[in-house]
C-alpha cells in the first residue's frame, strides 16, 4: 500500500491485493438503488493547479481524472516499474488533487465481480513505467475506461491541455522535417 500524502486515505495498487481476495471487496447483495445491470459509472474530476480556478471558464485547465463505479474510484498514475500503474481511491478523494466535479457518464450492465476482473485486465496495458503526460495520462485512461464500460467518451476539457500537446509535438516534427528537408535542399543547389 503506498503512503498516502497529508494524511489522506490510502491509495491502494490493484496487483497488490492477494488475488483470491480480488472479489471479494464488494457486497455479494444489490446496491441501494441500482441492480448489477444498472450500475452508475462516474468521470471524477481534480484539479491539479489552483490556476485552474482562472481558466476553467475558458475550457483551459490541468485536471486528474478517475473511474468510480460501485464505491470505488479507480485511476491511472506514474511510477518506475514495469507493473500497473492502476489503483484505486475512495470516490472523490484522491490524495494530492481538489476534487472539483463528478460526471455521470452512464449505466453499466457488469456486475461487482465482472468490473473487478475487466479492471483488472485492464490494468495491463497501463503499467506506471509508460505514463506519459501528452501520449499516455489518467485523463486517456478514464477515457478508455468509461468508452469501454458505457459506450460514453468523456468531455474533452477534460484532456484539452493532452491534445493541445499532442497537436504542438506534431506540428513540431513536422515544421523539423520541413526544414530540415529544405537545409538539404538548400545545400544540395549551392554547396554541391
Amino acid at each position: 500500500m503506498m503512503k498516502p500524502k497529508n494524511g489522506s486515505h490510502p491509495i491502494m495498487p490493484l496487483r497488490s491485493r492477494n488475488p483470491a481476495a480480488n472479489f471479494c471487496m464488494f457486497p455479494k447483495v444489490k446496491s441501494a438503488g441500482c441492480s448489477p445491470c444498472e450500475a452508475p459509472v462516474y468521470l471524477n474530476v481534480y484539479d491539479l493547479t489552483n490556476a485552474n480556478g482562472y481558466v476553467y471558464w475558458a475550457g483551459f485547465g490541468i485536471f486528474h481524472s478517475g473511474v468510480e463505479v460501485y464505491g470505488v474510484e479507480y485511476a491511472f498514475g506514474a511510477h518506475d516499474y514495469p507493473t500497473s500503474g492502476v489503483f484505486e481511491v475512495e470516490p472523490r478523494r484522491c490524495p494530492g488533487f481538489k476534487f472539483r466535479k463528478s460526471i455521470f457518464m452512464g449505466i453499466t450492465c457488469l456486475d461487482p465481480a465482472q468490473l473487478r476482473e475487466f479492471i483488472e485486465r485492464q490494468s495491463g496495458s497501463y503499467n506506471g513505467d509508460t505514463y506519459h503526460l501528452i501520449f499516455k495520462n489518467c485523463n486517456h485512461f478514464c477515457e478508455d475506461i468509461c468508452y469501454k464500460l458505457t459506450g460514453n467518451r468523456m468531455p474533452k476539457w477534460v484532456n484539452r491541455l493532452a491534445r493541445i500537446g499532442i497537436i504542438s509535438h506534431m506540428c513540431f516534427i513536422e515544421l523539423k522535417d520541413l526544414l530540415g528537408l529544405a537545409f538539404l535542399g538548400f545545400l544540395s543547389i549551392h554547396v554541391i
